[in-house]
């Protein structure tokens, strides 16, 4: 059996046509439609001190969402504002949020990641980035070496001459940047107009600053694009060398949110122009030089995502591929999302109720889950699936104590028809994602998948492609 060949991947569009029904993203395993309020905030409570046994290192996520101006596309949890005061408050409870964290962890813990999202993060003024960093210092074990992943998302639009030379002094050293598409007519259509020049010389800053692994956002199938129009704008992002890429479908759900129903369905690409864009995209960036990780990600062979994913320590949650596949994830603010041990638990997602629980003295778990061992099997099986594109059924079983091809039997039967239409290569208990099914891995991670068919849960999520 072959090797898995990160470098390589196929289009068949007869396979696309039939494999691409509507699943799971996999950031999580169970995914969220699992999630029930009968895990609440004393169940997180008991996960976080549960967790200490571990001593695994952390990975801090703050949610911060305030924005100036709303992009009509978003379906991110923000509040739209041009005043900084009105972060002031959702602030004191973030401080208050963490001491409530830190009453049940070993403070000792050190802090390999941490991460602030949005929203748009840099909308807080520098005094107020400054004192959120500061209240973490005093409360966790950050790391002062640079070695830590400690990330920020940043909106060029956003930030001032003193932005970036501050959040490097805060200790950043990574940065993402939304620019989703750099024609003019696609920027003015999602209420987003942000010149090239804006972007690149934030990106030269950043990088003479010392920041790395630095990501460019891009989406496709926003109005008036087509396949010409997104190409000359993949060139300009080309010569901008970014050192990541993620390049996000566009699900237009006006009914769910709100801006978008200031998009006009008949300014979308069609289905199949939309195909044509990521078949260009994808063939593009490969071509260029980019690693194809999977899903919507893109990054240079010698970046610390490429190298951990060839290395086989790559690992997917609710923030997407990351090398930190042993951190306990704790995250603060309206709506995120925590993984800590064998446990899930999601705040309330708007910022009232947040910040009523957190004032009241408790934790603003509205919903959560306690994993089961089928749980914590099955994902540890898609996780290695979706991340790298090969399961070695034996070492798997030799790891979690199992007979592989005896727990999973019916997994691998219904396997059988991937193998047929050549998305996958198995060979006893070893499975490889072939090239032309690295596009469409997450209909292989559904096969694991034991909610799916239980629920019908296929029509809660997007389409596959």
């Amino acid at each position: 059996m072959n090797p898995v060949d990160f470098n390589r991947f196929e289009w068949n569009p007869e396979l696309i046509e039939r494999y691409n029904l509507a699943g799971p993203r996999y950031t999580s395993y169970p995914t969220a439609p699992q999630f029930h309020d009968g895990f609440g905030s004393e169940e997180f409570r008991q996960a976080l001190v549960d967790s200490n046994a571990s001593q695994a290192p952390l990975s801090l996520y703050f949610h911060i969402p305030f924005c100036a101006k709303i992009c009509f596309y978003c379906g991110c949890n923000k509040i739209a504002t041009g005043d900084t005061r009105r972060c002031e408050p959702y602030l004191q409870r973030l401080y208050q949020e963490m001491d409530l964290v830190t009453e049940q962890i070993d403070s000792q813990r050190q802090v390999n990641q941490l991460h602030w999202g949005g929203g748009t993060p840099t909308f807080l003024s520098d005094q107020q980035m400054r004192e959120l960093m500061q209240e973490t210092r005093k409360r966790f074990q950050l790391r002062d070496d640079d070695q830590g992943d400690y990330s920020i998302e940043i909106d060029p639009r956003e930030i001032q001459p003193t932005t970036l030379p501050l959040l490097r002094e805060l200790g950043f050293n990574r940065m993402s940047f939304g620019l989703q598409d750099l024609n003019l007519k696609v920027q003015e259509a999602v209420n987003r107009v942000q010149p090239r020049a804006m972007t690149e010389n934030a990106l030269i800053q950043a990088r003479e600053l010392g920041f790395r692994s630095l990501n460019l956002d891009l989406i496709y199938g926003l109005p008036h694009q087509t396949p010409e129009t997104f190409a000359a704008t993949l060139e300009e992002v080309i010569e901008m060398d970014p050192d990541r890429l993620s390049v996000f479908n566009y699900a237009h759900l006006p009914e769910r949110f709100k801006p978008q129903r200031r998009i006009k369905a008949e300014d979308l690409p069609t289905p199949e122009q939309k195909l044509v864009i990521l078949e260009q995209t994808i063939s593009r960036l490969v071509e260029a030089g980019y690693v194809y990780i999977g899903m919507d990600h893109f990054a240079k062979p010698d970046d610390s995502l490429a190298i951990a994913q060839r290395e086989g320590r790559m690992h997917r949650n609710f923030q997407g591929y990351t090398t930190h596949s042993n951190c306990d994830l704790i995250s603060m603010g309206a709506s995120s999302i925590s993984q800590v041990g064998p446990t899930y638990a999601q705040n309330h997602h708007d910022t009232e109720s947040y910040e009523a629980a957190i004032g009241d003295g408790r934790f603003a778990t509205l919903r959560g889950l306690q994993l089961t061992e089928d749980d914590l099997l099955r994902r540890a099986a898609i996780n290695q699936l979706i991340c790298h594109f090969e399961l070695d059924g034996d070492a798997f079983g030799k790891q979690h104590g199992i007979r592989f091809g005896e727990y999973f039997q019916q997994e691998l039967e219904h396997l059988q028809q991937h193998q047929k239409d050549g998305l996958l290569q198995i060979q006893g208990n070893h499975l490889i994602v072939s090239p032309a099914g690295r596009l469409l891995v997450r209909s292989i991670c559904m096969i694991f998948d034991s909610y799916l068919d239980q629920n019908g849960l296929g029509k809660a999520f997007s389409r596959i492609i």
